[in-house]
């Protein structure tokens, strides 16, 4: 299947399975679907299993997103809890899009987690509440890593919510980062299991050569503390100047401080006229991507100028990275997109594009490490192989089944789509694009649906007709009346009184005095917990409007 026709299929409103080989755009493609997205007004959660793959989109990791974070069980306290963050209330209600990157790195059993949540605070029995769905990754790249105290690391197709999506499988079949054909036909092999002695004889040509590009290797190591050593030491061989550039930051303070540890580009970087620097960051018009090898050609306190490896001079400027959310930034950060390249992990490198890398296999102990690893580089000719081991060119016997099975799918899907009256197909992708979002003017108009609740509650309408006539949930309202408090504390909402029986009224308020405020105000899930299931957090809301 090819970009455009995912796109399309994405457009129809499909959940949907975007995936393919390394190098075959599936980060470009959610890109342009996010874009098209808001620029028609739909409100879309742009999340990733890491926060390294979550910063090139500008999104959070999917733990942050849906309020799991580190959890790995969900007890009915921990949603009660997660029920009262007015600020997880407003994210998931307003989306109507969930993305998820780098799916293989995320547990079978978190995926439950950030369903469940989703399905509860949306108040349906939809897989995630009615939400599209798009996942996207490769699942022979890295899977996920469980820790001791946790259950057993399972790709996220064993979970019971992939079974329950009705998924369209999107394999791309393109290829924009390797165009060697020689070179295809290794990492083509490698991941279909078929790995000859020709393909043994293509890798041992490069062992111990020095890459025939005019970049000097990155070398791959599988721990920051090698990477880290090896980088300072190559720079302190420089007889130059150093010069450093500080990060600077906003937002969130927690938000910020996952941004940082995520984003590639170092707080302090330190660097020196010669030193060997890698891009962090595409941009396309200027003339870089993520993974773009270069020299510091010249350097001063305010202007760094790199050469890259293909020759051309670009004088680089400060970039920034962000943490969006309804379309506003919580967290940001603003650095130079670069960082020292003579060593890099493997597992930092994934996503990027290398034009020449220096890898040693020998020591692989997972399968699918050694095809991760080789599909950075561009070309065979800009490989340097050190030693390579049994298990480095080997793959999941599982992954390879379940992906022959996608395959097959993505096939099914496209021939599909292909068979579609076109005239059907953009009939579709209008209804879908107007139920979740609209134009750009009623994206316009959206910014005043606070003050339409607000002005016909003041006209007489209660609650639940004001939720019925502008087809809006009950929680949606409150929201928006939770909205109108914070901006005018003196706003009458004594109307709100005929929502609940006087008993029932005076009972909540009751439980408000014992449990009093934290952070300056009342949270839902302690009130809850000391009034049981006899009371929902609707009128909880509404008494707390009251107050």
């Amino acid at each position: 299947m090819t970009q455009k026709e995912a796109l399309e299929i994405l457009k129809m409103g499909h959940n949907a399975f975007i995936t393919g080989a390394a190098g075959s755009g599936k980060t470009h493609l959610l890109n342009q679907y996010i874009k098209y997205l808001r620029d028609n007004g739909a409100e879309v959660g742009v999340t990733a299993s890491t926060g390294i793959a979550a910063t090139h989109m500008g999104g959070m990791t999917i733990h942050a997103w849906s309020g799991i974070g580190v959890r790995d069980k969900l007890t009915e306290y921990d949603l009660e809890d997660l029920e009262g963050k007015p600020y997880l209330w407003k994210r998931i209600e307003a989306a109507k899009v969930l993305i998820i990157d780098e799916i293989s790195m995320l547990h079978h059993f978190r995926l439950d987690m950030v369903e469940r949540v989703i399905r509860s605070l949306k108040r349906s029995e939809e897989p995630f509440g009615g939400l599209q769905v798009i996942f996207c990754g490769d699942f022979f790249q890295l899977p996920p890593v469980a820790r001791r105290d946790e259950p057993p690391a399972r790709f996220s197709y064993h979970s019971e919510t992939w079974h329950n999506m009705d998924l369209k499988i999107c394999y791309l079949e393109e290829q924009f980062r390797q165009s060697d054909p020689t070179y295809l036909e290794v990492l083509n092999a490698i991941r279909d299991n078929k790995v000859s002695d020709k393909i043994v004889g293509h890798l041992k040509s490069r062992f111990n050569k020095k890459p025939n590009v005019e970049a000097e290797p990155t070398k791959l190591y599988s721990h920051n503390v090698d990477v880290d050593a090896e980088n300072e030491r190559e720079l302190s061989k420089i007889k130059e100047g150093v010069f450093e550039y500080q990060m600077s930051s906003h937002g969130r303070e927690k938000l910020v401080e996952t941004l940082k540890k995520s984003c590639l580009a170092p707080e302090v970087l330190r660097l020196k006229k010669g030193a060997r620097v890698m891009f962090v960051k595409n941009n396309f018009e200027k003339g870089y991507a993520n993974g773009t090898l270069g020299i510091v050609a010249d350097l001063n306190t305010y202007t760094i100028k790199v050469r890259t490896a293909r020759g051309k001079m670009i004088e680089v400027e400060r970039v920034k990275w962000l943490v969006e959310d309804g379309g506003k930034i919580l967290a940001e950060l603003t650095q130079y997109p670069l960082r020292l390249a003579w060593a890099i992990t493997v597992h930092k490198s994934q996503g990027m594009s290398l034009d020449a890398a220096l890898i040693d296999l020998s020591q692989s102990f997972e399968r699918g490490m050694g095809y991760v690893a080789l599909s950075r580089v561009r070309s065979l000719e800009g490989l340097a192989l050190l030693g390579m081991n049994e298990t480095a060119l080997k793959v999941s016997a599982e992954v390879l089944e379940f992906d022959r099975d996608f395959r097959e799918k993505s096939a099914i899907s496209a021939e599909e789509f292909r068979d579609q009256n076109p005239d059907f197909v953009l009939n579709k992708q209008k209804d879908f694009i107007k139920r979740i979002g609209g134009s750009k003017r009623e994206k316009k108009e959206k910014k005043n649906t606070v003050e339409e609740t607000g002005k016909m509650f003041l006209a007489g309408l209660n609650i639940h007709k004001i939720a019925k006539e502008r087809g809006l949930g009950l929680g949606t309202i409150l929201t928006h009346l939770e909205k109108i408090k914070e901006q005018n504390p003196y706003f009458d909402f004594s109307a709100l009184k005929d929502e609940i029986p006087t008993s029932r009224l005076s009972k909540i308020r009751a439980i408000f005095s014992k449990v009093g405020m934290s952070d300056g105000e009342y949270k839902l899930a302690p009130i809850k917990a000391r009034l049981g299931a006899d009371f929902s957090y609707e009128e909880i809301r509404v008494a707390r409007l009251l107050l």
